[in-house]
């Protein structure tokens, strides 16, 4: 029999608890055990490499020594070093064929979708456009660093329903960098900032069925249009947004009141793009997400996108592709492990009522990526519109807490995180956005 096993042959005790159900799973079929260890040894690695990353710094430089630390301290190396381990494993105990079987059977379109789109978002035409619209929202706030940190936390993860959810966190995580970032706020801020703008994003896609990637899981199979998402959805999600940063505005007021602006008298003046450039850049952006579930067309479209920026190079700048390659590795790495975890996480989720369900899902996210929660949960039989409620809401409301719950949040830290020295603290992004997380949960469970 192939690995993994379809989850419906299983043949499961009857009237049995959810442990005995993943242990006799277990015992039917141990492999599953081992590929969830690993899995488990991977979400635990990522909880080192700030200290992997200290201890290069620590190392002789350009040593040998230095260079592995360095390589272990990448959060987004970690999965794909981890699925090296996966791969040996699966040839030793099921050989070559069943993992090429299984490798078939993964879908590597989300980790492509995301490359492309996050080199498309941080063009300089895109974000040319980004900032001056946000900065007329920030004008709002006379222009100050606290005007600007409270608009781009609450416009940018509400166009992440539009353009997706990785454009928008590539857009958010580029502009509070040069406009919040480079100010030098303290630490306890910043992982406020970033734990709040993760838990943002993770929720600010749900005003459409299509763009945030645990609603576009279960949009066709339970029938979701886009009137059902923002009616039991969208509402929720822009409330949520803006109570977490008016109550952190409110916390940390002296601070970010006390923020002055950058001295940008001595940079040089940004030449303008001509508007037909920013156009053309708008249509592949549109382009992409139109086709995001083919990749075929949306790689395509990307040669074409390169081929316009050769000739437009005078308006462009250096195309960076190491954050969105490795970002793609990081979700490719955790596909190919989440992939294995349906044997135990189905009858996790099937065996939970509605408010057990939505925490539940919410802790699980904080392990697995949210999409895969809530595919999962289309394997369920017989769920109510309240438990499918409950585990979408759940599952973006948790996607905040880790590195690994949602899939854009990878590319946020790989932009971010060389404002954070020692590389970002697993513990710190999860105390930043432990608060927001609370008060989403009061936003989707209460209102």
């Amino acid at each position: 029999m192939s690995f993994p096993r379809d989850l419906s042959a299983y043949v499961d005790p009857a009237n049995a608890g959810v442990w005995d159900v993943i242990k006799a799973r277990a015992a039917a079929e141990p492999f599953n055990v081992v590929v969830t260890v690993i899995f488990a040894l991977a979400v635990l690695h990522t909880f080192f490499c700030p200290k992997f990353l200290h201890a290069s710094h620590m190392a002789e430089k350009g040593s040998s020594r230095a260079r592995l630390l360095h390589v272990l301290g990448e959060v987004e190396l970690v999965f794909g070093l981890w699925a090296a381990v996966l791969a040996a494993s699966f040839v030793m105990v099921k050989g070559p064929s069943a993992l090429g079987g299984y490798l078939r059977r993964v879908s590597f379109t989300e980790p492509l979708f995301v490359v492309v789109i996050m080199a498309l978002a941080a063009t300089r035409p895109i974000m040319r456009l980004a900032e001056q619209s946000l900065r007329l929202v920030a004008s709002l706030g006379g222009g100050r660093p606290v005007a600007w940190w409270f608009s781009i936390l609450t416009v940018a993860p509400l166009l992440g329903s539009f353009i997706t959810e990785p454009a928008a966190m590539t857009i958010a995580a580029l502009l509070l960098g040069k406009q919040f970032y480079d100010l030098k706020p303290s630490v306890k801020l910043m992982y406020a900032t970033l734990g709040l703008l993760f838990v943002n994003i993770s929720i600010g896609g749900t005003l459409t069925h299509f763009a945030a990637p645990p609603v576009l899981m279960v949009a066709a199979p339970w029938g979701w249009d886009m009137k059902y998402v923002f009616q039991h959805f969208g509402w929720h999600a822009v409330s949520g947004i803006i109570m977490s940063n008016v109550v952190y505005l409110l916390v940390f007021r002296k601070e970010l009141l006390g923020l002055k602006s950058a001295d940008r008298t001595n940079e040089t003046p940004e030449q303008p793009v001509p508007v037909w450039v920013t156009l053309v850049h708008l249509v592949f952006l549109g382009y992409t997400v139109w086709v995001a579930h083919h990749p075929v067309w949306f790689l395509t479209g990307f040669v074409l996108f390169l081929g316009f920026i050769w000739v437009t190079a005078g308006h462009q700048d250096k195309m960076g592709f190491r954050s969105p390659l490795l970002v793609g590795l990081f979700l490719a790495g955790l596909v190919a492990h989440g992939g294995l975890q349906g044997w135990w996480i189905e009858p996790v989720l099937g065996g939970l009522g509605a408010t057990s369900l939505f925490f539940g899902a919410t802790i699980l996210t904080a392990f697995n990526d949210n999409a895969l929660i809530t595919y999962l949960a289309t394997l369920v039989p017989g769920f109510t519109e309240n438990l499918k409620y409950a585990v979408v809401a759940g599952a973006v409301t948790g996607g905040g807490l880790t590195v690994i719950a949602n899939a854009p949040n990878p590319a946020g830290q790989a932009l971010l995180q060389r404002y954070f020295p020692e590389g970002v603290s697993p513990l710190g992004l999860l105390l930043g956005a432990l608060v927001p997380t609370l008060i989403v949960v009061f936003s989707f469970m209460v209102l």
